[in-house]
């Protein structure tokens, strides 16, 4: 790449957001060509740098998506399902690449990114790690490998923010180990136990969500049978690993066709 890619960032003021900023403009094959704010917020209007209280960067927070896109090549967005999908309509009018690490997306939501996915390249992933994207294969791997003997529980970890539950990188390896078993995950699925719940069902995949304090994530797959248990894991201790992944994906989308990619397909895994 002869230039660096230009990227715009929504939520900018976000503690992600400030972070793809950091490691932005840390990086010599991009920069930030747009920040992206909602109506009313109190970065409008101000010079991203100052509000993120250094110097004049040049770039003006605005809420102008449109405005915001017509100078970029790519947009890294962790926002909220809503706002996402208008950020995926945006993008696809633009002839924009968009990178989404949004979680918390139900079906119908995510069934809304395949029109704009036919006009423009679309990576989405509930994680964009590295390590977690290798969690994801070897769940899959070990699910394949192990019979309904062994109990699966995927537990997960955040701080107390987090508004969606399970996380979508709980949810991704929930799907892993469905995928493993060859089943789907929404008829295996246990989301919660409360009362007399009765003795857990063979073959089900349990999930528990831990809220607390200010942890960044962390994810266990536990398969448990009598005498044993596996336990996979990861621990995210700095949250600059997310914005390193999203900045690799935005990278990775120069020259690539439109579609639906995730991370699997950006570290050249998909096919493992």
């Amino acid at each position: 790449m002869d230039k660096p890619m230009r990227i715009a960032i929504t939520g900018v003021s976000g503690r992600m957001g400030r972070m793809l900023v950091e490691t932005i403009e840390a990086s010599d094959r991009a920069v930030v060509s747009a920040a992206i704010e909602r109506t009313g917020h109190g970065w409008i209007g101000r010079d991203l740098g100052v509000a993120m209280g250094g110097a004049s960067s040049g770039v003006v927070v605005t809420d102008d998506i449109d405005a915001a896109l017509s100078d970029a090549d790519v947009v890294i967005d962790f926002t909220a399902p809503t706002a996402t999908i208008a950020f995926a309509q945006a993008a696809a009018r633009a002839g924009v690449a968009h990178v989404i690490g949004t979680t918390g997306m139900t079906a119908q939501e995510i069934a809304q990114l395949e029109a704009p996915a036919t006009q423009t390249v679309i990576v989405r992933a509930g994680n964009m790690s590295l390590g977690v994207n290798l969690l994801v294969q070897l769940t899959k791997r070990v699910a394949a490998a192990l019979d309904d003997d062994y109990d699966i529980e995927v537990i997960e970890a955040h701080h107390n923010r987090k508004v969606d539950a399970p996380s979508g990188t709980a949810l991704m390896l929930g799907d892993a180990a469905a995928e493993g078993r060859g089943v789907d995950l929404d008829d295996v699925s246990d989301r919660a136990r409360d009362g007399i719940t009765g003795a857990r069902d063979r073959g089900r995949i349990g999930f528990t969500a831990i809220r607390g304090g200010d942890i960044i994530g962390e994810h266990d797959v536990m398969f448990a049978a009598d005498g044993e248990r596996i336990i996979l894991r990861h621990v995210a201790s700095d949250r600059s690993v997310f914005a390193r992944g999203a900045l690799k994906a935005a990278l990775w989308t120069a020259g690539k066709r439109p579609g639906a990619y995730d991370m699997l397909d950006v570290l050249g895994l998909s096919e493992q």
